[in-house]
């Protein structure tokens, strides 16, 4: 069984890092420590940290130090070659591998960039060096602007070199290549190569946005200022325009994405270019760079800031145009930490290309038992997957659920339904750069189904009071219109309150999508990830003081709700007594719920460990609970926390969130109700829209099944 892996790439600019991130995610699914190591890095002018380190590190919140990732710079190693001192460098560089070993469960590793100006001397480097480390090879081929035989005739002598030096070549990735490769291109590889043992191969193709740089690199590139446009740094660039001409000649050159380069004193080049984003005769441009640290006039500058809505980022530098436009022939894209949803397309991306499940098996890396926040977020991805479901998601005009939207297309989870005007929400896409190629777009008020929804929904409420003009109003806000689609089967669940609050989110699933025949309260919980397990928190986000009753029903809720998550229940009745060694009302109220609690489970036949009142320590501590309620089979191993009131729940679950390190809050998740419908916080992350999808598309599963 292997613990470690090696990527090595055949040359520069081959996507290696994004094939070490669709690797590191695969193995922090399964295995609960994984280190990475670099054994040579290039050298940095700026004396920052490696790239590929700090975006491993940040990105999976990876605990090392950043001495620990890696054995030597790349003038290091040269300068001990060139001393003669080959042994050092590997006796070194095995020594911080073989502590990494010891230390984690699996050690991945990265070969070298290629971009230090001797790719003779790093191909030698990387096989001298994986020679001593022992570990399998995972090659990455760059596939870009290359033909099946130039991949071939690259990767067959990779290979057989490998090996010649009695290396284990495990597989292949050919990365970037181009969308008319033949079928045949990797069994060709296969059977041209001579290796001792079968050769996994997949291929990946390009995609522009993980390769193309972005106004964010720009800036960083060029040390530029931003003037306008601070909202839109992550527009993708695909091309750069030097404007020097007359502008009737200038706007021929316009594509989508160009950078345009120009002096910043052209006021009539930057104006021409702002309003060639108002025309669809045009393609859109990605911003502009304005050289010779010149900005514009005083009066340009009025005109521009009065514009509804600046249209594009533009940037100053201090370089002329042609220093300024020599310097972004060198600019690349990077994945970097702060672009999530770059990273979840990469992931994404490796994840439809690869069988992650047969690289896993030949990998052979031993699965954890211990399930940590990174695992069990996985888990719900792979979960959704098995069965794909409708979600919709009303807020389709939002740049975070539009971004969500794109990594849950890309990671093929869910199909994707978005709710808005398909021009406003493409044309915004479009700005963020996000493809939204497979989901669905609707205009609630232009939807074929709009006046049977008005009916229904009219149908419901009229003995309300409600009119049909009411109900046609009341359809055209999309929350409402989302949530007919769950209720009529058009959709198989929502998610929604990125932008709006949780009554706005769940009033129309109060009205008529209803709760369940054996449930008589609509609750939530939230699954918390601490460490190395997995609990279930309720209710913390809806129901501010529940009775005795209500609370049983919260319990049986969450029990059913850890159920469908893969969580055993143990359900604890928390209060500020255990057992018998308090009184009061709010204890009374415990006491009862439990009773309540059990005789509901036995009544729907559920065999359920539900104990109370019980304090957090004895719930949760195993030592604890030996002194306090020795006898119970709940006291020290709890996994569903049911909190008397939504105050304590809710500072409870924040307080632990905060408090313990690494743990994640995921939800809430709402339970009781007929169909799922779920609430997403106002200042939720990207992260948390696709966790949140992903969980309602399980509930819908389950609803499926259990009908």
């Amino acid at each position: 069984m292997s613990k470690s892996l090696y990527i090595a790439a055949t040359e520069a600019r081959s996507g290696k890092s994004a094939i070490v991130l669709g690797v590191m995610q695969l193995l922090r699914a399964h295995v609960r420590r994984v280190a990475f190591f670099r054994p040579i890095i290039s050298d940095h002018v700026d004396e920052g940290p490696d790239h590929d380190i700090n975006l491993i590190l940040k990105h999976f919140n990876i605990d090392m130090e950043y001495e620990e990732t890696y054995g030597y710079t790349l003038s290091e190693a040269r300068r001990l070659l060139n001393e003669g001192q080959q042994a050092m460098l590997l006796e070194n560089t095995l020594s911080k591998f073989k502590q990494l070993e010891k230390e984690y469960d699996f050690v991945l590793c990265e070969g070298t960039d290629y971009i230090g100006g001797n790719a003779a001397l790093e191909y030698e480097i990387n096989v001298s060096i994986v020679s001593n480390l022992g570990c399998p090879v995972l090659l990455v081929v760059n596939g870009l602007n290359k033909s099946a035989t130039e991949i071939t005739d690259s990767a067959q002598r990779t290979i057989e070199t490998f090996e010649e030096k009695g290396l284990e070549v495990m597989g292949l990735v050919v990365n970037r290549a181009s969308g008319d490769l033949p079928e045949g291109t990797l069994r060709d590889i296969t059977e041209k190569t001579r290796s001792s043992h079968p050769l996994l191969a997949y291929v990946i193709p390009d995609d522009k946005r993980l390769g193309n740089p972005t106004i964010h690199d720009v800036i960083k590139w060029l040390d530029a200022k931003v003037l306008y446009g601070h909202g839109r740094l992550d527009t993708q660039v695909d091309n750069f325009v030097t404007a020097a001409m007359h502008i009737g000649n200038f706007l021929n050159y316009i594509k989508d994405g160009s950078l345009i380069v120009t002096p910043g004193d052209r006021s009539d080049i930057i104006l021409a270019s702002i309003t060639s984003r108002q025309s669809s005769e045009y393609g859109d441009i990605a911003g502009m760079v304005l050289t010779g640290g010149l900005e514009p006039s005083p009066t340009v500058h009025r005109l521009i800031e009065g514009w509804t809505g600046v249209p594009l980022p533009i940037l100053s530098v201090q370089d002329h145009t042609f220093r300024a436009t020599q310097l972004l022939q060198g600019l690349h894209g990077t994945i970097d930490p702060e672009h999530p949803a770059k990273i979840a397309s990469a992931i994404g991306l490796f994840e439809s290309c690869v069988d992650t499940a047969e690289l896993r098996n030949r990998l052979g890396a031993a699965q954890s038992h211990k399930v940590t926040p990174f695992m069990f977020e996985y888990n719900l991805i792979e979960m959704a997957k098995t069965a794909r479901q409708r979600i919709v998601l009303p807020e389709g005009a939002s740049d975070r659920v539009l971004e969500a939207a794109e990594i849950l297309i890309r990671r093929d989870v869910v199909d994707v339904i978005l709710l808005g005007d398909p021009a406003t929400v493409r044309e915004q896409a479009s700005r963020l750069g996000v493809n939204l190629n497979g989901a669905t777009i609707i205009a609630p008020a232009e939807s074929e189904r709009f006046e049977d929804y008005a009916t229904r929904y009219f149908e419901a409420r009229k003995h309300k009071g409600l009119r049909m003009d009411d109900a046609r109003d009341r359809m055209s806000d999309p929350t409402y219109f989302g949530t007919m689609m769950v209720q009529a089967g058009d959709a198989d669940g929502m998610v929604s309150g990125s932008v709006t609050t949780t009554a706005q989110t769940i009033r129309p699933a109060f009205e008529f999508i209803k709760t369940k025949p054996d449930a008589s309260i609509v609750s939530s919980v939230f699954l918390m990830c601490m460490g190395d397990r997995v609990l279930v928190f309720g209710d913390c986000a809806v129901n501010p003081n529940p009775n005795a009753r209500q609370l049983a029903e919260i319990a049986l809720s969450s029990a059913e709700t850890a159920r469908i998550f893969g969580v055993t229940p143990y359900v604890a009745m928390l209060s500020y007594s255990t057992g018998e060694s308090g009184s009061g009302e709010d204890v009374q109220k415990v006491v009862e719920a439990t009773a309540i609690a059990r005789e509901l489970a036995a009544e729907r036949g559920l065999d359920l460990p539900i104990e109370g009142p019980l304090q957090y320590d004895a719930a949760v501590d195993p030592e604890v609970a030996r002194t306090k309620m020795p006898n119970s089979d709940v006291a020290g191993r709890a996994t569903v926390f049911i909190f008397p009131d939504l105050n304590t729940g809710n500072n409870t679950y924040k307080a632990v969130q905060r408090a313990v390190p690494g743990s994640t809050a995921i939800g809430p998740v709402l339970q009781g109700l007929n169909k799922p419908v779920n609430d997403l916080s106002r200042g939720c992350r990207i992260r948390d829209i696709v966790n949140t999808v992903a969980i309602t598309a399980i509930q819908a599963q389950a609803e499926k099944d259990a009908s």
